[in-house]
């Protein structure tokens, strides 16, 4: 993966890429990062998270956190049911810019939409594959709420928070049937609202 033009922070015009992680999950926030990448200082070995084994993405996290310019954003469950998972993701890239501690002259996203802003911005499909600031973007925001959901499954131990990340697995869905919904799942996807309305009849 070779970073282009666009994408190297030299000079005063920085380019970051961003992506989420968490957009599927039946519990938890879903996290957005931006990251602006050192041209001079790139860590070896970026690629999309969903390649990399948990143990490199961990080790590639941290090169990145020391060598780069991050941004990390959340949208909470009650803000991905009130507006909806598209508009929340949305929202948590938003956050994830603003928290930058310079701002972008462009931003790169992952995927085809992007937030209703007024920053010049382009997506690319499966840009966490052809873009190395998307790409580390990819492991920071999945490094991120790995860690956040490893530390609510010591609150919530039944649900297996701790390896399924949130997603709706086989042992997922009979801790909620057996156990109910918490306070971290989210009530408008589709299993966790039947538990509560069978719950309820």
């Amino acid at each position: 993966m070779i970073p282009t033009y666009e994408e190297e922070s030299r000079g005063p015009h920085p380019v970051c890429g961003v992506d989420e992680a968490g957009r599927g999950p039946l519990a938890g926030p879903v996290v957005a990062a931006a990251v602006i990448l050192d041209a001079d200082a790139l860590p070896d070995g970026v690629a999309d998270s969903k390649v990399l084994t948990a143990a490199r993405r961990e080790a590639l996290f941290d090169l990145i956190m020391t060598r780069a310019h991050v941004g990390v954003g959340r949208a909470e469950v009650a803000e991905i049911d009130r507006l909806n998972i598209l508009w929340a993701t949305m929202l948590a890239m938003e956050r994830a810019v603003a928290a930058l501690p310079r701002q972008p002259t462009m931003v790169l996203i992952d995927g085809n939409r992007a937030p209703k802003w007024h920053r010049a911005c382009r997506t690319i499909v499966k840009g966490d594959a052809k873009c190395i600031s998307i790409a580390a973007a990819s492991i920071v925001a999945k490094v991120t709420r790995d860690r956040l959901m490893k530390d609510l499954a010591r609150h919530y131990p039944a649900y297996g928070w701790e390896t399924n990340q949130g997603y709706g697995t086989p042992p997922h869905h009979r801790a909620l049937t057996a156990h109910g919904a918490t306070m971290h799942h989210r009530r408008s996807f589709a299993p966790v609202r039947a538990v509560l309305n069978k719950a309820c009849n």
